[in-house]
């Protein structure tokens, strides 16, 4: 397939190409044993709380090292929102002065969110894009020493891999204006530019957070935000029906009458909302796999129960007005997911704690209504549904007070 336009579908999903820098997270364990690779060695391993640094402002993680600052710091680059809803997570949204790319398309995504947790919010109006490239990552080095951060929460490999950018140039801003600290490739575990390989690790959502917390005193703030989600995934995995019972599904971007697939199962943080939920995967036992796109009628040969389309929560994607294309189509038509009403607007790839919550509750509506409830109608742009409290499967008000206090 056209290399370029798989990335400009992905791209247009968030902001342009927000899901090329995910990273952020809830704390504590994810979904168990997950695959934890240095440089080209690959091993398992069970997700593991940091031990607390000796410095109270100090933490480490690949492929930065070890970050160490005098205080809490106030002015925060940040990429993508992922990393902006960890420190909303964290009490310390008001710290974030840039997004990868448009602040207003991030901002509304988190809002969407937020506008369910009583007091929390995040400003973006005002925020400094940091991305002015359309079929490429261009970011201007001047643009950091402008910016004059206390830190830059984003992975200084994924900085490297921008264009015009080398390691000469990440080492530079580093010395001269503050230290990068981020773990991009963790989002689908792909791998990192030549020269970052070495000792690069991947890590959960959890265990992302885990690291962050100590640099602004939010050891107390994740450990809370991570009993929330560990009831979560409890209570959602009592209630998962034998696998026999369980549907098919299809995560997709649909753009021009094509669909690009993607995997719901595979390692990395960007399906901690799909993965748990332990469904299976249309895609995963077909020839092409997800390496191609899928027009209708290959679509419809394979038929999934459910089709799940990503960035459908206050993004780029209507995905109401997505469905009554397809299902205009005398092909698309025909796929159970239409007939049925199975086709929904899924979550965003690049993910901080409080969307996870939220979006791992939507994913376990829209596969499983039978057990936790049914998903409602949503149109784009508006607020994540509101749920009635018996419906709800984790506490608002509890996740809100550990931001809040």
């Amino acid at each position: 397939m056209d290399i370029d336009r798989r990335r400009f579908v992905e791209s247009a999903a968030a902001a342009a190409l927000v899901g090329v820098a995910g990273c952020s997270g809830t704390a504590g364990t994810d979904e168990g044993a997950e695959t934890t690779t240095t440089g080209s060695a690959t091993e398992t391993a069970t997700a593991t709380a940091t031990p607390e640094p000796s410095d109270a402002y100090a933490a480490s993680m690949a492929p930065a090292g070890e970050v160490s600052l005098d205080e809490v710091p106030s002015s925060v680059a940040v990429y993508n929102p992922g990393y902006a809803d960890l420190l909303v997570a964290f009490g310390h949204g008001d710290a974030v002065n840039s997004l990868g790319f448009d602040a207003a398309a991030g901002g509304r995504t988190l809002d969407a969110y937020y506008a369910r947790l009583d007091g929390v919010s995040f400003e973006y109006e005002g925020l400094t894009q940091l991305n002015s490239g359309s079929g490429e990552i261009r970011v201007e080095k001047e643009l950091f020493y402008e910016l004059d951060s206390d830190l830059h929460l984003m992975d200084p490999a994924l900085v490297d891999s921008f264009d015009g950018w080398d390691r000469a140039d990440v080492e530079e801003v580093a010395e001269n204006v503050a230290p990068w600290f981020g773990n991009a490739y963790s989002r689908t575990h792909a791998q990192p530019p030549e020269g970052w390989r070495d000792g690069y690790e991947y890590y959960t959502l959890g265990e992302i957070a885990d690291r962050v917390a100590p640099l602004f005193g939010a050891t107390e703030r994740a450990a809370a935000l991570a009993s929330v989600r560990e009831d979560l995934l409890a209570r959602i995995e009592e209630g998962l029906p034998p696998e026999s019972e369980r549907p098919t599904v299809a995560s997709v971007i649909f753009f021009d009458g094509t669909f690009y697939p993607s995997s719901i199962d595979a390692p990395g943080f960007a399906n901690a909302h799909v993965r748990p939920l332990g469904a299976a995967d249309a895609f995963a036992d077909t020839e092409a796999g997800f390496g191609t796109t899928y027009d209708y009628e290959t679509l419809l040969e394979l038929d999934p129960d459910v089709i799940l389309h990503r960035y459908g929560i206050a993004s780029y994607y209507d995905v109401a007005s997505i469905r009554e294309t397809i299902a205009a189509d005398p092909v698309g038509g025909e796929l159970a997911a239409i007939r049925n009403d199975r086709f929904y607007p899924s979550g965003t790839p690049v993910q901080g704690p409080l969307m996870n919550l939220f979006q791992l509750e939507m994913t376990a509506k829209q596969l499983y209504p039978e057990q936790f409830g049914e998903w409602p109608e949503y149109e784009q742009g508006d607020p994540y549904p509101e749920i009635p409290a018996e419906e709800r499967l984790f506490d608002r008000e509890r996740v809100a007070s550990v931001v809040r206090d």
